[in-house]
């Protein structure tokens, strides 16, 4: 018996400017056999069959009716090891967002992707990470594969000592960090070497001191000894 795989939808909308009224829809199903697919996608709906799963296979498939209209001929299409991503083109140029995704009010197996959703009265500006340069028309979901000139955050410009931020190296004095002697940090000895050198010296602690809140000024004076040869 065939079950519904998890969709995750997201929008955008505009009167302009037709790569930026669309829609963003994620059939996450992992391990999706591609010679079993049969995706069909009309003015007013989709409907999605397909074998998956590892180690053991089985058939997943759904139909939706649109809240609006699409222009299949425009619909982007990327089949991962994880999902199915599909990006359709609205068919009506508004600004308004579509209610929904579907025409029925509520369907289980669909999920606002909050990942790429943002809010109507701020999508001005708002770029999708899995978007290329083209805005949705190359499908190239630039930001997927690592984003240009960051390389895995190395070598960030104005930053010296900081090559890749791989494990903060180039930071001296900080072991386990990249910069100092291996085996870690012993602040046990630190504190011993601190406590010898300001032992007896201007500003030094002495423990036996520190161990006494009592302070009732200096000792009280004793008779000296009187000197030989002195009128006493």
């Amino acid at each position: 018996m065939a079950v519904h795989p998890e969709i995750r939808w997201a929008q955008r909308s505009s009167e302009t400017e037709a790569e930026k009224n669309i829609v963003f829809l994620s059939v996450n199903l992992p391990e999706i056999k591609e010679s079993s697919m049969k995706l069909d996608i009309t003015e007013k709906e989709i409907s999605f069959a397909a074998d998956a799963g590892r180690p053991e296979e089985r058939k997943y498939e759904f139909k939706l009716k649109l809240f609006g209209e699409v222009d299949p001929e425009k619909t982007q299409k990327r089949l991962t090891t994880r999902s199915l991503e599909l990006v359709l083109r609205k068919k009506d140029m508004k600004s308004e967002f579509w209610a929904r995704l579907s025409e029925e009010k509520k369907v289980p197996f669909v999920k606002t992707d909050f990942d790429r959703w943002v809010d109507e009265d701020e999508q001005d500006g708002a770029e999708d990470p899995n978007l290329g340069a083209g805005g949705g028309d190359d499908m190239d979901f630039g930001g997927m594969g690592g984003m240009p000139g960051m390389g895995g955050m190395g070598g960030m410009p104005g930053m010296p000592g900081m090559p890749g931020m791989g494990g903060m190296g180039g930071m001296p004095g900080m072991p386990g960090m990249g910069g100092g002697p291996p085996g870690g940090m012993d602040f046990e000895k630190m504190m011993a070497e601190f406590k010898e050198q300001n032992k007896g010296g201007a500003g030094g602690i002495d423990d036996a001191d520190s161990d006494s809140d009592d302070d009732d000024g200096p000792p009280p004076l004793e008779d000296a000894e009187p000197v030989a040869g002195s009128s006493a």
